[in-house]
């Protein structure tokens, strides 16, 4: 594994090695173990789009590996005033050992690892979110004891969170459903990518059919960084597209509920189940940290 760019790169076996590693890396740390596999590294951090979790989760993340790392905004860079990506890719990795790159385009990402001898980390594109879905997938092992056996349900826009959670769900074995308005289906890329799980994968209009015996619950904003504009309008179209106390009824019981954050209280999720299932939501959170210090020792450790 060279780069982390989309979870439809990475076999099963890819993802439980990651998470065991997460996992050891979470244990040792709140044992007060100190790590410092990457000691004199630096990670950059490309930021096209502003971030909490991202930006803190990474900095705190390379500096307890004994790294340091390095913000670099559009304003920071030349690629702001239209230096071509592939020469900031080539002068970058000669001085870095590994970059982290949240932006726009998935194709950004595909061409800067191309042209990059360090490693790329994907921290999100309009595409896919697979640092935040390792994170999720550690979140779910480590309440359910493993993915064998359950069934993942996500409700609402089948936006970059949808794709790589199906992608990821489906790949540990779980079953996906998913909830979503016919306009607001997931990429065409991942539908393709499920025909391979026949039954294993099912999407509806109806959210009550979708949530029916789920083990966890998934939802995100109905309108996502970038979106603002369509906000009045996507709020019409996603009206019901909830996670509430209805939704929480029909699936199995002692169901987890996850969101990648930030939430929109009394919009894709009421403030009730929110606070019924913030331990778990912020959980999930915290891997943050502890999934993307994995792939870092996996991507940047020397040998």
């Amino acid at each position: 594994m060279k780069d982390f760019l989309k979870m439809s790169d990475l076999s099963k076996n890819d993802i439980i090695e990651l998470l065991d590693i997460a996992d050891k890396l979470k244990y040792e740390r709140k044992h007060g173990i100190e790590h410092h596999i990457l000691k004199g590294q630096s990670l950059g951090m490309i930021f096209q789009k502003s971030s909490t979790r991202t930006r803190v989760s990474f900095e705190t993340g390379i500096y307890q590996l004994g790294g340091q790392p390095l913000f670099l905004s559009p304003r920071d860079l030349q690629i702001g005033r239209g230096e071509p990506l592939e020469d900031t890719a080539r002068v970058l990795s000669r001085y870095l050992d590994g970059i982290m790159i949240r932006t726009f385009a998935q194709k950004e990402v595909e061409d800067l690892a191309e042209y990059c001898s360090c490693p790329v980390i994907n921290g999100l594109t309009d595409y896919c979110h697979p640092c935040q879905v390792m994170a999720d997938l550690m979140t779910i092992r480590e309440i359910k004891g493993g993915f064998d056996g359950l069934k993942m349900c996500y409700i609402g826009d089948g936006n970059n969170m949808a794709n790589s959670l199906i992608v990821g769900g489906l790949t540990v074995g779980m079953k996906v459903s998913i909830a979503c308005p016919n306009a607001y289906q997931p990429d065409p890329q991942v539908l393709e990518f499920t025909k391979a799980y026949g039954d294993k994968y099912h999407m509806t209009e109806n959210i009550l059919e979708a949530a029916a015996d789920a083990d966890v619950l998934f939802t995100d904003v109905w309108a996502s960084m970038g979106q603002e504009e369509e906000a009045a309008e996507r709020r019409k179209v996603f009206t019901g597209y909830q996670i509430n106390d209805e939704v929480l009824s029909v699936a199995a019981k002692n169901a987890m509920v996850q969101h990648c954050l930030p939430a929109h209280r009394g919009e894709e999720i009421t403030a009730k189940v929110f606070e019924e299932h913030a331990d778990e939501i912020f959980e999930e959170a915290e891997n943050r940290l502890h999934a993307q210090k994995a792939i870092m020792v996996k991507l940047m450790a020397k040998a």
